[in-house]
C-alpha cells in the first residue's frame, strides 16, 4: 500500500468497519459465495457512512462546485461578449471570432493529461487551485485586449490552464465517494456549469446596463468574473484538504471508515502512486476507445451550447440586452433534468440508459429547431427546443464520465482516461465553432442538423455499449457459476480490469 492513508480500521472497531467479520476466502480467492462478496463490500454502521458522507457533502462538494461555476463562467463569457459588440470593437476581420473559440481546445486538449498527471502526483487540493488562479487572471487580462492577436493569445493560455480542471475534479470526488455515490454528487457540482450559464446571462444583463464609459461594458463583465475567480482561488487553496487522511474535520473513526469505503467501492489502491507505464494500459481494452468515441459524440452538441446558445436564442428576435436574459431558463432548467437524471441512475445503479436518454433530448431539440422555418410563427416550439438542447447536453457528459470511472479500479488508469475523455469532448469545440458560420445567420441550419447527428451516433454508441457490457456481465457469471454484480465485488479485486475473471461492468 503506498500514499499517506490510514491503516485499515482494527479488528474491534465496530464504529467503522468490522474488518474480522469479512471471511479470507472471499478476501483472498478467485471466488467467493455471493454473500460473501456483499459481506466484504458492506458497511457495519450506516449511520456512520451517512453521516460520513454528509460531512463531504457539507465540506467539500460546495466548495467544488463553486470552482466549477467559475471554470464554466470564464470559460463561456465570450459568447456574452460578442453580443456586446467585442468583434466591432476589436475590429475583427471575417472568421476571426471563430478562430479565438477554436484556439482554446488545441491547448486543453494537449495539456490535460500532463497536468492531470501532476494533480495525481502533488494532489488535486493544491493543484486545482493553480489552475483556479490562473484561468481567472487571464480571464481579468482579456478586459486589456486591443486587437485580434492579444485576445488570440490569452484564449491559448486560458485553454492550457482549464485543461486539466474537469478530470481532476472528477478523481478528487472518487477519493471520498463509493462509485454509486458518485454520479449524483458529480451531477450537483457539473449542474454549477448550467448555472454559470445562466449566471452568465444575469451578469451580463447586468453589466451591459452600466453606463457609457471610457471602457466598453463587456471589459466589465471579463474584470468582474476574473477577478472574483482568483480570489476564490486563493481560499480554494487554504480549504481543501490533500485526502481524507489528511482532512481535519474528521476523527481518526471516520478517516478509518472513509479509507474502508473507498478501499472496497472505489479504488484496488488507495492512493496509489501515478506510474505511467501502468496506466496506460487501460487502452488494452477496446471499450476504452468506445469511451472516447461517446466523448467525442457528446461534446459537439456541449460546445454548440455552450458557445452559441446567445446567437441560438438571438434568432427569436430580442435585442442584446434581453437575448442573454432568455438564456437563463434554459440552462437553469438543463441542471434540473441533470440532477433528476443522475439521482435516478444512482438509485437503479446504472448508467447507459440514462445515457442514452439524454443524447436523444439533445437530438431532439436541435432536429427541432431546426426543421422551424418561420421562428416568429412558432416562437413559442423554437424557444421549447432550446430547453431540450440543455436537458440532453447537460446528463450525459456527468454520466458518461461516472460510468467508464465506475468501471476502472486502478486510479493511474482512471485519472488518464479522464484526462483524455474530457478534452477530447471539449476539442470538438472546434467543431462547434467552425460550423456555426456567419453565412449561414440567424438559422444555422446546417450547423443545427449537424450537432443533432452527432447526438444520434452517440445514443446509438452508448446503447450498444451498454448491451454489450450486460451480455458480457451473464457470460461471466455462467462461467464463474455464480451470479455477481460489479457494485458487490471489493474494487481491490478488480484492479486488472476485464482480464479478471472476478471483473464485473457497471452498467
Amino acid at each position: 500500500m503506498t500514499g499517506s492513508s490510514p491503516s485499515r480500521p482494527s479488528r474491534d472497531d465496530t464504529k467503522t468497519a468490522d474488518i474480522e467479520s469479512f471471511p479470507d476466502e472471499a478476501v483472498k480467492g478467485n471466488f467467493g459465495t455471493q454473500a460473501e462478496l456483499e459481506n466484504v463490500t458492506a458497511i457495519v454502521d450506516h449511520k456512520a457512512e451517512r453521516a460520513l458522507c454528509r460531512r463531504f457533502d457539507v465540506r467539500i462538494l460546495p466548495m467544488l462546485t463553486i470552482m466549477y461555476l467559475f471554470n464554466a463562467l470564464d470559460k463561456g463569457n465570450l459568447g456574452n461578449a460578442e453580443t456586446d459588440g467585442l468583434s466591432n470593437d476589436l475590429n475583427f476581420k471575417e472568421g476571426q471570432y471563430n478562430l479565438i473559440l477554436s484556439i482554446f481546445f488545441i491547448p486543453y486538449v494537449i495539456f490535460a493529461p500532463p497536468f492531470a498527471m501532476l494533480g495525481k502526483k502533488f494532489s488535486p487540493a493544491r493543484v486545482l487551485p493553480i489552475l483556479m488562479f490562473t484561468f481567472g487572471s487571464m480571464t481579468m487580462c482579456s478586459a486589456a485586449t486591443k486587437n485580434f492577436g492579444g485576445i488570440f493569445a490569452l484564449r491559448w493560455f486560458l485553454g492550457m490552464a482549464e485543461a486539466a480542471f474537469f478530470p481532476l475534479v472528477i478523481y478528487y470526488l472518487t477519493m471520498f465517494y463509493r462509485r454509486g455515490e458518485l454520479a449524483r454528487r458529480l451531477a450537483i457540482f457539473y449542474a454549477a456549469s448550467n448555472i454559470a450559464n445562466a449566471f452568465s446571462g444575469l451578469i451580463a444583463f447586468g453589466v451591459f446596463q452600466f453606463p457609457k464609459s471610457s471602457l466598453e461594458n463587456w471589459r466589465y463583465l471579463f474584470l468582474i468574473e476574473g477577478g472574483v475567480t482568483v480570489l476564490w482561488a486563493a481560499f480554494a487553496f487554504w480549504y481543501l484538504p490533500r485526502s481524507a487522511a489528511e482532512a481535519k474535520f474528521l476523527s481518526e473513526d471516520e478517516k478509518a471508515l472513509a479509507f474502508h469505503r473507498i478501499q472496497v467501492d472505489s479504488s484496488a489502491v488507495v492512493n496509489e502512486k501515478f506510474k505511467f507505464r501502468e496506466a496506460i494500459a487501460i487502452f488494452k481494452h477496446p471499450t476504452s476507445f468506445i469511451f472516447l468515441f461517446i466523448e467525442i459524440c457528446l461534446g459537439v452538441p456541449i460546445q454548440g451550447v455552450a458557445l452559441f446558445m446567445p446567437q441560438i436564442i438571438e434568432r427569436l428576435g430580442y435585442k442584446t440586452v434581453k437575448t442573454n436574459l432568455y438564456t437563463v431558463a434554459p440552462n437553469v432548467t438543463g441542471a434540473v433534468m441533470l440532477l433528476i437524471l443522475a439521482f435516478c441512475s444512482d438509485f437503479a445503479k446504472i448508467r447507459s440508459p440514462f445515457i442514452v436518454l439524454g443524447f436523444l433530448l439533445t437530438f431532439c431539440g436541435f432536429i427541432v429547431y431546426a426543421s422551424i422555418d418561420d421562428v416568429q410563427a412558432k416562437i413559442d416550439v423554437a424557444y421549447f427546443a432550446t430547453f431540450m438542447m440543455t436537458w440532453g447536453t447537460s446528463a450525459p457528459s456527468v454520466l458518461l464520465s461516472t460510468w467508464y470511472n465506475n468501471n476502472i479500479a486502478h486510479e493511474g488508469r482512471r485519472v488518464l482516461l479522464t484526462s483524455i475523455g474530457v478534452p477530447l469532448a471539449n476539442l470538438m469545440g472546434l467543431v462547434s465553432s467552425n460550423v456555426f458560420r456567419e453565412k449561414d445567420k440567424p438559422k444555422y441550419e446546417p450547423a443545427l442538423i449537424t450537432v443533432a447527428c452527432f447526438g444520434a451516433v452517440g445514443a446509438l454508441l452508448a446503447g450498444l455499449l451498454g448491451l454489450y457490457m450486460w451480455f458480457d456481465n451473464k457470460r461471466r457469471d455462467r462461467r464463474a457459476g455464480v451470479k455477481m454484480r460489479a457494485r458487490d465485488i471489493p474494487t481491490e479485486r478488480m484492479r486488472d480490469g476485464p482480464s479478471s475473471p472476478e471483473f464485473r461492468w457497471f452498467l
